[in-house]
């Protein structure tokens, strides 16, 4: 029962982070991005402090077996600096994906964005596939029927999208108060962030695989693993801040709170990710990975976001396809 209850959480942070993301987000601001990632960076740095000292307490005296798993994932890590190192590529590529799901956020609906960006899961079993790390005898008859939903519906959607009417597009845009231009760059940074994730989450397949280990000799815990991506999302939120301030002389926030809340949804979010994970409760990641579905109710509540029939019809083809995948 509480996992089932840490997946629905899970579930609720990261649609939340979507939600205030984009409500974070101005179409004018081209510095949204940077401040989005400063917000997550910050929050996500000081749960790995966080985590360093509890890591350190927890060692020194009952030990990560002594300790219940969602406390383990709250406040222990057995993190060191050639994790990071070893790491850092895999950290590099799941980042760069989620600057550029930013950047889209400036360009189209929540509602298109996020169940594109969720289908990578898809995309990356087939790099496994090719790339040796899952066999041929994993694929089951589930797993073809939800990649092919997913790949029919995202094709779909960006056919649906590229070939609405302009007036009707931006009557329901109004609705919303957010303009948005029909271009290619709209759609392409989502899949552009699909492929993107989806080799991060190859490369961890493979930093965690048998053959890795055997061949390499390095070998790094799913706490390390998690420390080394918070602390890289903390050198980016660094980074991001110099940007702002010193080179683009921008304001971060000026009254919006919407980014920290992104931020701390993100985190918190994935505390209860590593914690279902740490789990043997399968069906976790099924909840878990349809929380772009929750996403798209949100945008239609708060963000009054209204697609066509059409939208809706592919968008729910994308989203089974992730709930079957997952």
């Amino acid at each position: 029962m509480l996992y089932y209850i840490l997946s629905i959480l899970a579930l609720l942070c990261w649609s939340g982070s979507d939600l205030f993301s984009k409500m974070g987000t101005r179409e004018r601001d081209k510095n949204s991005h940077w401040k989005v990632v400063f917000a997550v960076g910050l929050i996500m740095g000081i749960h790995f402090f966080i985590t360093l000292i509890g890591g350190a307490i927890i060692d020194s005296t009952v030990g990560v077996e002594g300790v219940h798993k969602m406390v383990a994932s709250l406040f222990y890590t057995d993190f060191k600096m050639m994790d990071f190192v070893t790491y850092l590529p895999i950290a590099g590529l799941y980042i760069f994906a989620m600057v550029l799901g930013y950047i889209s956020l400036r360009y189209i609906e929540l509602s298109i964005s996020s169940p594109i960006c969720n289908s990578s899961g898809a995309l990356a079993f087939l790099l496994c596939l090719v790339f040796g790390i899952f066999s041929l005898d994993e694929i089951t008859v589930t797993t073809v029927v939800g990649i092919v939903m997913i790949t029919v519906g995202i094709v779909a959607l960006g056919f649906v999208e590229q070939n609405e009417d302009e007036e009707v597009k931006k009557a329901r845009q109004e609705r919303a108060n957010r303009k948005y231009t029909k271009s290619i760059l709209a759609f392409l940074l989502p899949i552009l962030y699909l492929v993107i994730d989806a080799l991060g989450t190859a490369g961890d397949e493979f930093l965690f695989s048998d053959s890795f280990i055997e061949k390499t000799g390095i070998e790094i815990s799913d706490y390390a693993a998690n420390s080394a991506f918070e602390l890289t999302f903390f050198v980016c939120a660094i980074f991001a801040f110099i940007w702002i301030k010193l080179v683009k002389k921008d304001v971060l926030f000026k009254g919006n709170k919407h980014l920290f809340f992104g931020g701390l949804c993100e985190t918190i979010g994935q505390v209860f990710y590593m914690a279902v994970m740490f789990s043997d409760f399968s069906a976790g990641m099924v909840i878990i990975s349809a929380y772009c579905a929750i996403s798209v109710l949100w945008s239609r509540i708060f963000l009054k976001e209204k697609m066509s029939w059409k939208h809706y019809a592919v968008i729910a083809l994308v989203i089974t396809g992730i709930v079957i995948l997952g």
